[in-house]
């Protein structure tokens, strides 16, 4: 028979949930960490405020912050919890990048689903930060706005909020105001830098392919520039007008110069064993405060190691 709630042996039961007592403050002006807190927290020794911060239980700038002579910049949010040290997430396949109340934006690494399918359901982004956000609160929840291909690193945001998720997705193409990629390319570019414009559409066997025909598929629009040539391959910087399934990929393999590793559109070769693109910039407007959200990572060394070098960075 199956124990009843009285049946249960002691201790059985979970704990009942202690929310988090946590008070954001803003700071007005420059200032060390320890003396800010000081300021906003009189009533506490300076001894019990270093324990604080020594036990994780301060966030500045969105990250836990340790160090007492962090330097502070007006505009900048300080949380303190003081119920618990604040629950600090770590993935060797998923850095997160910055967190609000709304929203979650990470680095996706390389052959790391965005979200599950019939076959996989744990392991991908999206499982990865459920279970992060629910460490903190067993009533979080997580909604996904957009995505990555698998072998796609790079930038992404999710939804901590039905609200947020709604007011990015409903209003995607003016709330985004920048996604811009960089990718290596086999051969160079010519025109160095151009448009692929046209319509895609996708077969029975998944393949994204470029029709003239726009009631066999959906607009697509994107722009390139080389950052970059040599050994054979082209660094190039590209920027979507609209976001299809597969997008970059389909339209460099148009040009005939198909992304390295993307064996699926025309690659012939794969040096660095992955496919080259990755998602480096995304600006969008915050759905709740409309603060402009901008977000840019480093081009990848290995990326920067198949045209010879450093390219400009623009």
């Amino acid at each position: 028979m199956r124990p009843t709630r009285k049946t249960l042996k002691p201790g059985a039961e979970r704990a009942p949930l202690r929310p988090d007592a946590v008070t954001t403050f803003t700071v007005e002006q420059p200032a060390p960490l320890l003396e800010f807190l000081q300021e906003k927290m009189k009533d506490r020794k300076r001894t019990a405020v270093k324990q604080m911060l020594k036990y994780g239980q301060v966030m500045a700038g969105g990250k836990v912050e340790h160090q007492f002579d962090k330097a502070l910049e007006p505009g900048q949010e300080v949380k303190v919890n003081f119920t618990r040290p604040f629950v600090q997430f770590y993935n060797r396949r998923l850095q997160l990048v910055y967190e609000d109340d709304d929203l979650l934006v990470v680095n996706k690494g390389y052959g790391l689903l965005s979200v599950g399918n019939d076959t996989v359901k744990d392991g991908t982004a999206y499982s990865i930060l459920r279970e992060y956000v629910k460490d903190k609160d067993p009533r979080n929840k997580i909604f996904v706005v957009h995505r990555l291909d698998q072998h796609t690193t790079g930038l992404m945001v999710f939804a901590k909020t039905m609200r947020a998720k709604e007011g990015l997705q409903h209003n995607w193409n003016n709330m985004v105001r920048r996604r811009q990629y960089v990718c290596v390319v086999e051969g160079k570019l010519d025109p160095a830098d151009g448009e692929v414009r046209g319509y895609l559409a996708e077969n029975s066997k998944f393949l994204v392919y470029s029709t003239d025909n726009p009631e066999e598929g959906k607009p697509a629009l994107t722009r390139y520039k080389t950052l970059k040539s040599g050994n054979g391959y082209t660094l190039a910087e590209v920027e979507l007008e609209t976001g299809r399934k597969n997008q970059i990929r389909v339209h460099m393999s148009d040009l005939k110069h198909p992304i390295a590793g993307d064996r699926r559109y025309g690659a012939k070769t794969s040096p660095i064993h992955r496919l080259a693109l990755h998602a480096r910039t995304l600006v969008f407007i915050h759905p709740i405060t409309r603060k402009l959200m901008e977000f840019e990572t480093p081009v990848p060394a290995s990326f920067l190691k198949m045209v010879g070098g450093i390219a400009e960075q623009n």
